[in-house]
């Protein structure tokens, strides 16, 4: 649907946008879907070297509300990926991106959960982390999370297997996107440059309010999907 963006929003997502173009997350690029649409990004996340991530590329939509920064992102994947803190339609689940609200279910505090002093930054940052250090306890793909624990106690290998497979996979979308991917740790802390030059920000006029198509649905999970374990 068509909605009106906020000035706020707007201008709190080009400072945030602008920042990270000076000065990246490791092992993270940003850069917009559509120059005009501040609203949605795309982030290459890069696995860290020395673990079993090494070489691989992973591509999200990062999505923001109409009312940012007081509600939090979301973050999907929209290339494949086998994690224990990702649904099987590639939405990402951390405490970070969930409402500052109490949830006796999950056990997370609301301290745990977003908040209008977090940013993009933190964001990237925490979804950095969990690739390689995933939370187990309270998982979003059960079947990764058990194949996680097999591996990580008893070294199984099933899932360093699957993930192998989806390095070799996503090789070709990197190429698509003219990336190089960091093979050493070198490489990885080095500060990444835009994948796509960055727009000019001064050619987007924020005087006033713009209408965007914003369309949310994507963000959340369904308990009617069904785990693609194939």
């Amino acid at each position: 649907m068509s909605s009106e963006v906020p000035l706020m929003t707007l201008k709190s997502l080009q400072k945030e946008f602008k920042d990270l173009q000076k000065d990246s997350v490791e092992g993270c690029a940003v850069w917009l879907t559509d120059d005009s649409n501040l609203l949605e990004w795309q982030v290459g996340l890069f696995g860290p070297p020395e673990t079993i991530f090494q070489g691989a590329y992973f591509k999200a939509i990062l999505t923001f509300p109409l009312d940012y920064p007081f509600s939090p992102p979301c973050i999907k994947f929209i290339s494949d990926i086998w994690h224990p803190n990702v649904y099987p339609n590639g939405t990402v689940c951390i405490s970070i991106l969930h409402p500052p609200t109490a949830d006796e279910v999950s056990g997370e505090l609301p301290s745990e959960r977003w908040n209008p002093t977090r940013t993009v930054r933190t964001v990237l940052i925490s979804i950095a982390s969990m690739l390689n250090s995933p939370n187990i306890n309270s998982p979003a793909n059960v079947d990764a999370a058990v194949m996680y624990r097999k591996w990580n106690t008893n070294n199984d290998p099933a899932y360093v297997d699957r993930i192998k497979d989806l390095i070799e996979k996503n090789k070709t979308l990197a190429d698509g996107d003219g990336v190089t991917i960091p093979l050493t740790l070198a490489e990885y802390t080095f500060k990444t440059k835009p994948i796509e030059e960055a727009p000019n920000m001064g050619d987007l006029n924020l005087d006033s309010d713009y209408d965007y198509d914003y369309n949310d649905s994507d963000c959340y999970y369904s308990d009617e999907e069904e785990y693609d374990d194939d």
